[in-house]
């Protein structure tokens, strides 16, 4: 690590943060609607994006700072495990087409805003509804705790903020500045403040990434002294080589597919995708996004290439961002750093956004004030979430960062649990809306406890997402198992509650509802007219 400041890099790094925190706020201006005071403006952007627009404002949302420094770093710790991420976002795609397009139809048809405003409709119950709303919060915190984690480990390597010693407030200045820049500018803008910014954000990334892998590379002597370094390491750290041992198959498996049926339950990748102005756009766009998951099959070699580059941090986190500076020139290390801290900001609006809205519409219209106006609604969801991204600064701040790491990995359990009633809900009225929440809470339970169980000599609680399959014997993904368990309880209490004629709510979506496109007669452009 270069010794005090990297100050060409920080030049490069505030030049881009400057430029987005502009564009920032002239977001507010773009496609400016002539009624600003609804959640379908300020949460959705009108629901007016195009094809390209919510390509940008997907990729930007689905594969963020995290991503750019935690998949490389996971191959750089644990080796050829790390590339789960891959085949999990290629599952993701097919599996999305089939219920994407049907979401977007329904929310439209009745203005719904969020995930469990869907529910709630579909089954008539504020409950459920509830139970989805929580656990979309919960999870949703911790993820833009992490972004902000991405932004202070660029910090840490340019040497900025000082050393562990200096003055808690000088050391966290910049990440300060930085949370600052970004609750203005969304509360300013809302999403259209990340769809704006997402262009340059995946640009960059993917600059980047293409200069990584054809320059790094040729400094280190090509792939084939990339790979056998990399090999070197996991077999004198007795991991085997750079093939994972069979032992951990099963965990390779269950959590790619986990992760792959988790992923677009989150309320960030619900709110990218409501934002679209038509269906025959969320269609496209499960088409083309695969694009990124070549993108992350190329940066998840940057793990190897920081071991051949003789990187040595003591926190993973950190090899990505050390590898940048160490092989790249300083002013393109400042372009590079730039990508991380945008590919952090995006994300981490749309988060943030998402889970004010979930809290609005579904906490607070739905328990607290159900004659709350539309321009009521919208200031209680901007301010919302400011208070989102508080909690998450004051997270990162006051807590290790191994521990939001571990939290965010409790949120992929937890928010897999929402997949039988929004999933299901989405193809059949059969599942019962006391049994789906009887199932929620089972796999929320086990889930959380058989992950607290999780330990290791550094960390004895929540170390991480694996444990033994009941029944099998292996190791594997717990939120998978916890999903299997809550759809057990959700398909027998069914059959049962159903015998007993428990009542069932009321449906106020129709057949025609999920298949209904923009401009198709009875298909609203904002919200229902109650919420006016």
């Amino acid at each position: 690590m270069k010794d005090g400041v990297n100050g060409v890099a920080l030049a490069v790094f505030i030049f881009f943060f400057l430029l987005v925190t502009v564009m920032g706020f002239l977001a507010a201006r773009w496609r400016k609607a002539e009624n600003e005071h609804s959640l379908d403006e300020w949460g959705l952007g009108g629901r007016s994006f195009g094809t390209w627009v919510t390509w940008f404002l997907l990729g930007g949302d689905l594969y963020t700072a995290y991503t750019f420094v935690a998949v490389p770093a996971a191959i750089y710790a644990a080796g050829a495990a790390g590339f789960f991420a891959v085949p999990y976002t290629i599952l993701v795609y097919p599996l999305i087409f089939t219920f994407l397009p049907r979401l977007w139809s329904v929310s439209h048809k009745h203005g719904y805003v969020t995930t469990s405003d869907f529910v709630r409709g579909r089954f008539g119950s504020k409950g459920l509804s509830l139970a989805v709303a929580l656990t979309g919060i919960l999870a949703t915190m911790p993820y833009i705790a992490l972004q902000l984690v991405g932004i202070q480990a660029v910090l840490d390597v340019m040497g900025i903020g000082g050393g562990e010693n200096t003055n808690w407030f000088i050391k966290d200045l910049p990440l300060l500045i930085a949370f600052g820049v970004l609750a203005a500018y969304t509360y300013s803008s809302g999403l259209r403040a990340p769809a704006l910014i997402a262009f340059v954000k995946d640009t960059l990334i993917y600059l980047v990434i293409a200069v990584a892998i054809i320059y790094i590379p040729i400094k280190l002597g090509g792939f084939d002294e990339i790979f056998a370094a990399a090999d070197k390491k996991y077999t004198d750290a007795g991991a085997g080589g750079l093939i994972p041992p069979a032992a951990a198959q099963w965990g390779y498996a269950t959590l790619a597919f986990g992760s792959a049926l988790a992923l677009f339950m989150y309320p960030h990748s619900i709110t990218a995708t409501l934002s679209s102005r038509s269906r025959e756009v969320i269609r496209r766009n499960t088409t083309i996004l695969p694009l990124y998951s070549l993108m992350l099959g190329m940066l998840a070699l940057l793990g190897f290439m920081a071991i051949a580059a003789g990187v040595i941090v003591t926190n993973p986190q950190l090899a990505i961002p050390q590898l940048f500076e160490t092989m790249f020139p300083d002013w393109f290390a400042g372009v590079a750093f730039a990508a991380i801290g945008i590919g952090a900001l995006v994300p981490a609006a749309i988060m943030s956004i998402a889970a004010a809205n979930l809290f609005t519409r579904n906490i607070y219209k739905d328990f607290i004030k159900p004659d709350a106006t539309p321009e009521q609604e919208t200031k209680v969801s901007k301010l919302v979430s400011l208070l989102v991204k508080v909690g998450a600064l004051v997270f990162v701040l006051t807590m290790d960062k191994t521990v939001a790491i571990n939290f965010q990995l409790l949120g992929g359990i937890w928010i897999l649990q929402t997949f039988p009633a929004l999933v299901g809900g989405l193809f059949t009225r059969w599942f019962h809306r006391w049994a789906l929440l009887a199932g929620w809470a089972v796999g929320m339970i086990y889930g959380t406890v058989a992950a607290y169980n999780v330990s290791t000599p550094k960390q004895p609680h929540f170390a991480g997402s694996s444990a033994e399959i009941p029944g099998l014997g292996e190791i594997g993904y717990i939120g998978l198992t916890a999903f299997v368990l809550n759809v057990v309880v959700t398909v027998v209490l069914t059959f049962v509650l159903k015998a007993a004629k428990a009542p069932e709510g009321i449906d106020e979506t129709k057949p025609e509802d999920y298949t209904a496109d923009a401009g198709d007669p009875g298909v609203k452009t904002e919200l229902p007219a109650a919420t006016h």
